[in-house]
């Protein structure tokens, strides 16, 4: 395994990051715990959840992923060699069962993070991001902003530092990170906490795949210069690019056969990049999830690749693509597809 300095922090995390939004829906405790213990075997210290996981987030098992972690921390005795990252969950409709509002207000931050901590039987979490903005902004597959004069939210940044900061003193959290966030908002995030002198972003967590490269247009250059590292998720893609979709591979208990709600990265012309990228493995021997998760791996500005698996198997295959290096030959034949159809799954 390699390991990396978070951001500007003092953690040292393994460059792929084991996700868990699966633990409590499709796996279950034991299954949960046993990947966890087979990661944790390879060398991954870094484990990241969120408040509403699992997906899709259910009032009868939202919490269930951090309450696995808890279980398996306080089992095995381990909680002092991971980095743990949980997260408090924005605004959203469809998750009031959660919180109503869902706001990032000092009552509901507190409410959250105590939550979390007792669900993960622990006095501390290593790194706790603001999931996605309060603000009305392009995420989830919305490729241009558009502004929203209607949109009530008013710039609190400095607030909600300062509430987090309180709670960095108190020891309850480490570090903050950022999630689902866009230009705009990390660099106000940067200039409150450098001119206010309050706590400073090591990371931002947004998507970043073979079929969605958005983050480098905007985001790269400041993850680098800034060092906030980008931690990667939905690599895979929901899964879409380890082409078991495409061949006919999938079982009826894969994600996407399951939750067919989530088609972020099953559109036509995602479909017919996935299947370039597909060729591009057989070509030059890979297995197209490894492939593309060494792509993620080699990027500068990524700190750590967060994959997710439902089976042994496919966390074996997915931790090992750290050991895989892609010649420029390969880089070039993916820039070639990428020229042709760019970001095809924002």
């Amino acid at each position: 395994m390699q390991y990396v300095k978070l951001g500007s922090s003092s953690l040292s995390v393994s460059r792929i990051c084991l996700g868990t939004m699966t633990f409590g829906q499709q796996n279950t405790e034991a299954e949960g715990h046993e990947q966890m213990d087979f990661a944790f075997g390879e060398g991954v210290n870094f484990f990241d959840t969120a408040e509403m996981y699992p997906i899709p987030s259910r009032k009868e098992t939202q919490g269930s992923t951090e309450t696995i972690i808890g279980t398996w921390m306080k089992r095995r005795g381990v909680r002092d060699k991971i980095v743990l990252a949980s997260k408090i969950t924005g605004p959203s409709p469809a998750m009031q069962h959660i919180r109503n509002p869902l706001d990032f207000s000092r009552k509901h931050i507190h409410e959250a993070l105590d939550a979390s901590l007792a669900r993960l039987q622990t006095d501390y979490i290593d790194l706790y991001q603001l999931h996605w903005p309060e603000r009305r902004m392009n995420m989830f597959g919305k490729r241009g902003f558009e502004y929203d004069p209607s949109d009530p939210w008013q710039d609190n940044f400095a607030e909600v530092l300062g509430i987090l900061q309180a709670l960095v003193q108190d020891g309850k959290i480490r570090y903050i990170g950022l999630s689902n966030e866009a230009p705009w908002g990390i660099m106000r995030v940067l200039h409150l906490s450098e001119t206010l002198g309050l706590p400073r972003p090591v990371s931002i967590q947004n998507p970043y795949s073979l079929l969605n490269r958005l983050f480098e247009v905007g985001l790269a250059e400041i993850a680098i210069r800034e060092q906030v590292g980008l931690l990667a998720y939905s690599p895979l893609g929901f899964g879409v690019l380890s082409g078991k979709y495409a061949r006919g591979d999938d079982s009826p208990a894969a994600r996407l056969n399951l939750f067919r709600q989530y088609a972020r990265y099953s559109g036509e012309t995602a479909q017919a990049a996935t299947l370039e990228y597909l060729r591009i493995a057989d070509e030059f021997g890979f297995a197209p999830a490894q492939m593309a998760l060494a792509f993620v791996n080699s990027r500068p500005f990524v700190a750590s690749n967060i994959i997710g698996a439902t089976t042994i198997e496919q966390l074996r295959e997915n931790i090992a693509s750290i050991d895989i290096a892609l010649s420029p030959q390969v880089v070039e034949a993916i820039e070639s597809v990428h020229r042709r159809m760019p970001d095809p799954a924002p």
